[in-house]
């Protein structure tokens, strides 16, 4: 087990840094004790610590920009789009929100209870580890840390080995803005990770693939540790014959595209009514060909994959059987990690390409006889993260919502599920279990007791044995 453990250091200064191996026990023992002294209940804490993930956001964007484009090849303006923007949003709506999500919420009590008072009280959960992904390796560590600390708890960080600069920034930067009593990095991989869910942890959010969920899953089932899970899944997007071709095309691009296709969320293949299926193909090319050129190599924003295993099995999908005709990119360079924007038209339902999330820029189009048929197909696979629908028939669009069910939707658009902080992201089958953003991220990390008040008077004695006649007449009206 490899920690990173910070000296003490006022003021956000450089810390000193000593290196040491630490148990996970020793670790979660360690956070626990702060938990305990109830520092982090109170909400002076909590803004603190939210104040100082903002700051750590806003003061070191250089860093992060650099730590990025390292590790994924991002661009300035894809890390301030994607990165650096919803935490900063999201981290200013909790602040703005924290003191009346925090409050105990009053419910009605039913007359036969009465006097009393009942309210909902949500507190901390305790010990929170955050298990990171290496796609959007500040995003999706950082907004659920937030979350975690507006509701109070301790926290474990684990960022990705494979995004390994990012990685090594946050595990310098955390310690300089946060209570390093109350979070703790933990650098390294599966091994770490493994040694780390066998700790006793109050909770755990994951976020990464429907394989390594099944392995967290299966750990924190053993010592009977909540999981939330944030998965993907291969989405669709369904484009109709009526659909504003042109517009559908930019927006499937932008999202696939984007993080040279290593999103969750993205498009994992179209369904195309058939009739409009050649038309789409040419939005398509064209959509590319404005976004990063006749070569998108040579583009400075169009990303790189993240690991040399990921092109070779890009590379493997493109080619493999039943992965259909390529009519656009299928370049693949090994030495820069790039894999080109790539259509493929006429795929074998079948295919191995149509058997996992391909996360990659890699697009097979479907070509189906109608919408029912789209609808049918959606229904015969797992659940998935996202659904993206483009027409412009009211009844088309609400046949999909209303027939289909994914973790959340977007309708002539793609991606903006994320944007509004009271949209919970989460999936559900395959695609993950729980959400976050906004209250949801909140309530992910709260216990929410129940609490009954009771006046000492009166103190009826309809209430206590023996029973008679009369306190029978009594129950059998209230009931």
């Amino acid at each position: 087990m490899h920690m990173v453990d910070y000296l003490p250091a006022a003021d956000h200064g450089v810390a000193g840094v000593a290196v040491g191996d630490l148990d996970p026990r020793g670790i979660v023992g360690r956070l626990r004790h702060w938990f305990d002294t109830g520092t982090t209940r109170e909400l002076s804490w909590r803004r603190s610590q939210l104040q100082g993930l903002r700051a750590l956001v806003a003061e070191n964007a250089e860093d992060i920009v650099a730590a990025l484009r390292a590790d994924l090849g991002k661009s300035e303006m894809e890390v301030l789009n994607a990165e650096i923007g919803p935490c900063k949003s999201d981290i200013d709506y909790q602040l703005k929100k924290l003191a009346r999500w925090a409050k105990p919420r009053r419910v009605a009590v039913p007359a036969r209870l009465r006097p009393g008072r009942a309210v909902v009280r949500r507190e901390p959960l305790g010990v929170v580890m955050i298990i990171g992904p290496w796609n959007y390796p500040i995003q999706l560590i950082l907004m659920p840390l937030a979350a975690a600390l507006a509701a109070g708890n301790v926290v474990v960080v684990k960022p990705s080995e494979h995004a390994p600069a990012t990685a090594t920034l946050l595990a310098e930067l955390l310690p300089r803005y946060l209570d390093r009593q109350a979070v703790a990095v933990v650098v390294g991989g599966p091994d770490e990770t493994q040694a780390m869910l066998a700790a006793p942890l109050d909770h755990i959010f994951f976020t990464g693939s429907p394989q390594v969920g099944r392995a967290v899953a299966a750990a924190a089932a053993a010592q009977l540790t909540p999981v939330t899970l944030e998965l993907g899944g291969k989405s669709p997007a369904v484009v109709t014959r009526d659909a504003d071709l042109q517009v559908a095309a930019r927006r499937i691009a932008l999202a696939k595209f984007l993080n040279a296709g290593q999103t969750c969320i993205a498009p994992d293949y179209l369904l195309v009514e058939s009739v409009v299926t050649d038309a789409l193909v040419d939005h398509l090319r064209a959509a590319i060909d404005d976004f990063y050129g006749p070569d998108p190599a040579l583009s400075g924003d169009f990303g790189r994959i993240i690991n040399d295993h990921h092109v070779a099995r890009l590379e493997k999908l493109i080619s493999g059987a039943g992965a259909g005709d390529v009519v656009t990119g299928g370049t693949v360079d090994h030495e820069t990690r790039y894999v080109a924007p790539t259509l493929l038209v006429g795929t074998d339902p079948d295919a191995p390409v149509m058997q996992e999330e391909i996360f990659g820029p890699v697009l097979p189009i479907l070509p189906v006889g109608d919408l029912d048929r789209a609808i049918e197909f959606i229904n015969e696979r797992p659940k998935p993260l996202a659904l993206y629908v483009f027409s412009r028939s009211r009844s088309a669009i609400e046949r999909v919502l209303a027939s289909t069910s994914s973790g959340g939707a977007c309708v002539n658009a793609t991606l903006l599920q994320l944007g509004p902080p009271e949209l919970p992201l989460g999936g559900v089958g395959l695609s993950g279990t729980g959400s976050y953003h906004g209250e949801a991220g909140f309530r992910t990390f709260s216990h929410e007791k129940s609490v009954f008040y009771r006046p000492l008077r009166p103190d009826l004695a309809l209430l206590y044995p023996p029973s008679s006649k009369f306190k029978l007449s009594v129950a059998r009206r209230i009931w």
